[in-house]
């Protein structure tokens, strides 16, 4: 892709994500993800039904009267960008290439975190740790992220979601918000992984899927390539075994994703290339911003 090109890309992506992120899910986003904790902000008279807890007694001695300490919450989160780019990205036969969905999603989690003021960084990542970009704030960090969604191009082609999630728990060292975007296609376990990053950070997980991973339709015999490995495999889509198969093989991943996040206590949003992803993203927010 050309610099031109390029530049256009990332102004089109930044137009639609950031007027989504501001018009839409500034508030739901506050609501999930409402920061690490409280702190001092300033003091004042007190009233009845205050916390006596929180009287300042050097106040309160100066003046020869009650003063209490007023907190507000700490609003400055960490947010990490865990993206898949793994080869099957590169696949969207029913709407967009996976690649430019995760693209629009993770653009528009980072335009929601600077409207918080919050830090954003972002693990690419493959079978290995492709590239990571350290969290900084800053419309400017947000464009060089998008830049890098849009261009970036991985040196391997497989999976393997759980050295993302190590790389995580290993590096980052204070508590953040994480989001885990993928389409999920991969033969390593990373359960236990998974579980441990969710103890240290706040993880949600984000699949970006095609519908012709879930199905395919009888078109006869074909020629399908496995974005991963390359390699080509003629199927015949005219027999109702092979469509049964390959239906159930996406069955049961989906049904061990989701078991699998539920026992790490994750919550999973599924965006298909094919259908806009803010209902889904909003759900995720407000389920996440339930009581637990």
């Amino acid at each position: 892709m050309d610099a031109n090109e390029l530049l256009k890309k990332i102004r089109k992506i930044e137009i639609k994500t950031r007027g989504l992120s501001q018009n839409i899910f500034a508030g739901e986003y506050h609501s999930a993800f409402k920061g690490r904790g409280v702190i001092f902000s300033e003091v004042r008279e007190y009233e009845p039904g205050d916390d006596v807890r929180d009287i300042d007694w050097n106040v309160t001695s100066r003046h020869n009267k009650p003063f209490v300490k007023v907190y507000e919450e700490e609003r400055e989160l960490t947010v990490m960008l865990l993206i898949d780019v793994s080869g099957s990205r590169n696949f969207g036969a029913c709407g967009d290439l996976k690649k430019e969905k995760m693209a629009e999603i993770a653009a528009t989690l980072a335009f929601s975190s600077i409207q918080n003021n919050d830090k954003v960084g972002v693990i690419f990542f493959s079978d290995k740790i492709e590239k990571f970009i350290p969290p900084k704030k800053g419309r400017k960090h947000i464009l060089l992220i998008i830049r890098e969604i849009i261009n970036f191009e991985p040196e391997n082609r497989d999976t393997d979601i759980d050295v993302a999630l190590r790389f995580l728990t290993n590096v980052i060292k204070k508590r953040s918000t994480s989001f885990l975007i993928s389409d999920f296609i991969d033969s390593h376990d990373w359960f236990k992984s998974m579980s441990i990053a969710n103890r240290k950070h706040d993880l949600a997980a984000i699949q970006v899927y095609d519908r012709r991973d879930a199905e395919i339709p009888d078109v006869g015999l074909v020629r399908m390539r496995d974005m991963e490995t390359g390699e080509d495999l003629w199927i015949d889509t005219g027999s109702s075994k092979v469509r049964k198969e390959y239906a159930k093989a996406w069955y049961d991943r989906q049904q061990k994703l989701a078991s699998d996040t539920q026992r790490c206590g994750v919550d999973v949003a599924s965006v298909a290339t094919d259908e806009d992803f803010v209902k889904a993203l909003l759900g995720l927010f407000r389920r996440r911003a339930l009581p637990r």
